[in-house]
């Protein structure tokens, strides 16, 4: 931990004017001067003596750097005449270890100047500090901003980014250099979508560093619909860090993306422990903790972390700090054990003045001689990362030193504080440096801008980075991207995809999901007891489609719409009717039409032969009316077939009833009056006055009239409609006619029916009258046939669907028509062109038996 003491110029002749001999500052730290090198011997034999092994584990190469650089930055100001003319500053350095305790211990060694400790913020006038750099760790930060808060103490940390400490009502005095992390949680959460991975796992320390930043997180990835499957923390207090445990649970899920958020030390033991079980394949995203590790950025733990992706703290070089490290070295540096330590680190080398270098069990190193150069290894990967994170360290000292400057040029009747005043610089309140650091306002080496949000937080772009192995075979963090929280949502994070590479050197992103995603035509179905991420497909209904990948639900196509095979969009639905154009439509036109032809020839031939007395003997006008009435009846199936517009569907079944009522009403005044003729012939008979032609016509004409009453009234009531059926078949448009009243549909057809009946019911009593050519016997076979035709079409016509309905009907018409034609006129045909012989009037008229 560093603290930047307030710069003051000991000027002899101004103290003893305004009488401040009470205020006195530390001098700024000066590098000794370089005095003539001293045998190498002697300084080797000292460095040896002095160090110790403690020393030389915990020794950190980074944060060594960054000490350097505070000192760096400190001289360069006081160098500088543009800021803080004549002040100069000074520091004091306090190593804590990370310690908590010890962070305590040093900040309050600080306030009071003093071994003893004490709650007093100015115990010893002779030592005042005007800030705190300081901790690295937002665990001890929170420690510190809580004592320093006390006294409005400004404390700067270049590095500690829980977002715990933007609360500016609990920490009052605390300023951060390193980004929320906040921030970096929603970074961290977009990123992990942008990839289209539903099914991650989650990895924090448990301390308020992890736990805080982790918790933005999951919240995020739920929001999002994507699924955490598991959370797990690294419990600091236990051996290893609980790396057993967090390792298993790791290789026993099916995931594929593990977020880690945590201190990269702290997640050494969880690398150490997957090598070690050889768990590979996984891809680690990381926060900026871990992110470029120095620790972690060795060949050994490459095949664990190939292709991980992190959001890293921008990288800016520190200007002139190469120059100035070149200047450090163990013979001319103050800081000697540091130096040395700091001379091994650099150089892989050690210094072997008193060891036994004969003795076989000793490993032989290589010696440090002190030439060494700088040059020789600033490009190598472990000096350039340990000096990623220094550019922080020089922004802390750099927006203090501006404040300072600030609260300098304060012109009197100006201030920021009450009616005007203005801070002493060399008499100053926390509380008043504490204002002007929230105010700050710089222009960085960097080219940007730096300034404190409401919050006590700053604008930030973080870099995306890709563990990748270069060509030399070194591990290395490539940047791929950016992600500034600050821009537009769909603008914040921007990825070169083309510098991506995952595990194994793949360019294929990998899948992380619990369950394979259902493609269009499919909805998900959760599993009971399971994430909403982990689910089955299950195929649309019949009508419904789902048009995109993941859908939650499946939509019903409109009425006249119907799913493709796929189901996965909905097209326009067939129309079906019996059209003129298909095969069947075709086939029946064309029997109609013939068929219709057989009664006309038939009616020719009868006409040609209606003196012949077999035409004579079966009533020629009833026959005439009858073969008519029968090319009706076939011709009437013709407006079956086509679009049902109104028109159609208005006549068709009218013309069918029509015509069949004429049809076999004419035969049962054919079956009647054949009754009347025969009974006529007996002795006292008194029905002869009913065998005259009239009595035929008016049985005609009263059976027609009936069923026309019932067909106007069927119309005026009730009448048909064209319309759509969807219903029947879903996938197609049904155009047909809707019969308006069914009632008045079988009604007309119960008529027929009830015709054809007593027909056949009078001709099968009279079917033994003894005449040698009794047209009662074909009347019965017609009627038979007829009756047979249409009771079968009754369930055949409720059971048909679509146009087959239309069909059937059609069928029953046509059969029934030629049942009629068949049975009472081949016969007759058959005497007149083939038997003219039998065409006499003693063989007709001659008994049977």
């Amino acid at each position: 931990m560093h603290q930047v003491a307030e710069k003051h110029q000991r000027v002899e002749e101004q103290q003893r004017a305004v009488g401040q001999q009470s205020v006195e500052v530390q001098q700024r730290v000066k590098v000794q001067q370089r005095v003539e090198r001293q045998n190498r011997a002697e300084w080797q034999q000292r460095a040896w003596m002095q160090k110790t092994v403690k020393w030389e584990k915990g020794f950190s190469l980074e944060f060594y750097q960054q000490l350097q650089t505070l000192i760096h930055t400190i001289e360069e100001i006081n160098r500088d005449p543009n800021i803080l003319s004549n002040v100069t500053l000074g520091f004091q350095m306090y190593d804590t270890c990370n310690i908590p305790h010890y962070e305590l211990q040093g900040a309050l060694q600080f306030l009071t100047e003093t071994t003893t400790l004490s709650s007093n913020s100015r115990c010893n006038t002779r030592s005042y500090f005007a800030a705190v750099i300081g901790s690295r760790l937002s665990a001890n930060s929170i420690i510190l901003a809580h004592v320093l808060g006390t006294f409005t103490y400004p404390q700067i940390s270049p590095y500690s980014s829980v977002s715990l400490l933007s609360n500016q009502k609990m920490f009052p005095s605390f300023f951060r250099i390193f980004p929320s992390d906040k921030l970096q949680s929603m970074g961290l959460a977009q990123l992990v979508l942008s990839f289209g991975w539903t099914w991650i796992g989650l990895v924090a320390t448990d301390n308020d560093y992890g736990l805080l930043g982790i918790q933005p997180i999951k919240q995020e990835i739920i929001k999002a619909g994507a699924c955490v499957a598991f959370t797990e923390y690294i419990r600091l207090g236990q051996p290893n860090n609980n790396a057993p445990h967090i390792v298993k649970v790791i290789k026993e899920s099916t995931v594929k993306v593990v977020v880690v958020f945590s201190a990269e030390a702290d997640f050494v033991p969880i690398v150490n422990e997957m090598l070690k079980q050889n768990i590979t394949g996984r891809i680690f995203i990381g926060n900026a903790g871990w992110s470029r590790s120095p620790l972690l950025s060795v060949i050994k733990y490459f095949q664990i972390l190939s292709g991980s992706l992190g959001l890293a703290g921008v990288e800016n070089e520190v200007p002139g700090i190469s120059q100035f490290l070149s200047k450090i070295h163990p013979s001319e540096s103050m800081g000697e054990n540091w130096v040395n330590l700091y001379w091994e680190k650099v150089f892989n080398c050690e210094f072997l003045y008193g060891k036994n270098l004969t003795g076989s069990s000793q490993t032989i190193v290589k010696e440090c001689t002190g030439e060494e150069h700088l040059d020789d290894v600033k490009n190598s990967s472990t000096y350039i990362i340990s000096l990623k994170y220094s550019y922080y360290t020089y922004t802390s000292v750099t927006v203090l030193a501006k404040a300072l400057e600030d609260l300098k040029s304060c012109k009197k009747g100006e201030g920021p504080f009450s009616r005007g005043n203005c801070a002493d610089i060399w008499n100053f309140k926390p509380w008043q440096l504490t204002y002007y650091i929230r105010k700050v306002r710089l222009k960085l080496s960097s080219g940007n801008y730096f300034y404190y949000e409401k919050n006590g937080d700053l604008p930030s772009v973080y870099h995306l980075v890709n563990w990748q192995l270069s060509p030399e075979g070194t591990v290395k963090q490539i940047q791929i991207g950016n992600y500034s929280p600050t821009a537009n949502p769909d603008q914040s994070l921007a990825i070169n995809s083309s510098l991506l590479l995952w595990p194994m050197g793949g360019r294929q992103v990998p899948r992380s999901v619990c369950s394979e995603s259902c493609p269009p035509g499919f909805r998900k179905a959760t599993r009971t007891g399971q994430p909403v991420c982990c689910f089955d497909c299950v195929q649309c209904l019949q009508g419904e489609i789902s048009n995109q990948t993941d859908s939650i639900t499946c939509i019903r196509c409109p009425w006249d719409q119907w799913p493709n095979p796929e189901k996965s969009r909905c097209l326009p639905k067939s129309m079906e009717f019996l059209s003129y154009e298909d095969a069947l439509g075709r086939t029946l036109t064309t029997t109609s039409i013939i068929s219709s032809l057989i009664p006309a020839l038939i009616l020719r031939l009868f006409i040609l032969h209606r003196q012949t007395p077999i035409v004579k003997a079966n009533n020629y006008s009833l026959s005439c009316l009858l073969l008519m009435s029968l090319c009706l009846c076939f011709l009437c199936s013709l407006v079956f077939i086509g679009y049902p517009d109104y028109q159609k569907c208005l006549l068709r079944q009218v013309l069918f009833g029509l015509a069949f009522t004429l049809c076999v009403s004419s035969i049962l005044a054919k079956t009647i009056m054949v009754v009347f003729a025969f009974m006529a012939t007996r002795p006292s008979s008194n029905l002869r006055k009913w065998t005259s032609p009239q009595v035929s016509y008016m049985i005609v004409f009263t059976c027609f009239l009936l069923q026309f009453i019932l067909c106007i009234t069927w119309l005026s009531v009730a009448s048909p409609f064209p319309q759509y059926n969807t219903n029947t078949k879903p996938e197609l448009i049904i155009a047909e006619c809707n019969e308006g009243s069914p009632i008045a549909f079988w009604t007309m057809l119960g008529y027929l029916f009830l015709l054809a009946t007593i027909s056949f019911i009078v001709a099968f009593l009279a079917r033994k009258l003894p005449d040698n050519f009794n047209e009662a016997q074909f009347i019965t076979f017609s009627m038979l046939a007829f009756l047979s035709v249409w009771v079968s079409f009754i369930p055949a016509y409720l059971s048909a669907q679509g146009k087959y309905t239309v069909a059937m009907e059609i069928f029953a018409i046509l059969a029934s028509s030629w049942a009629l034609v068949i049975c009472m006129f081949l016969p007759k045909c058959f005497i007149i062109v083939f038997r003219p012989d039998k065409n006499c009037r003693h063989l007709i008229m001659k008994n049977k038996n």
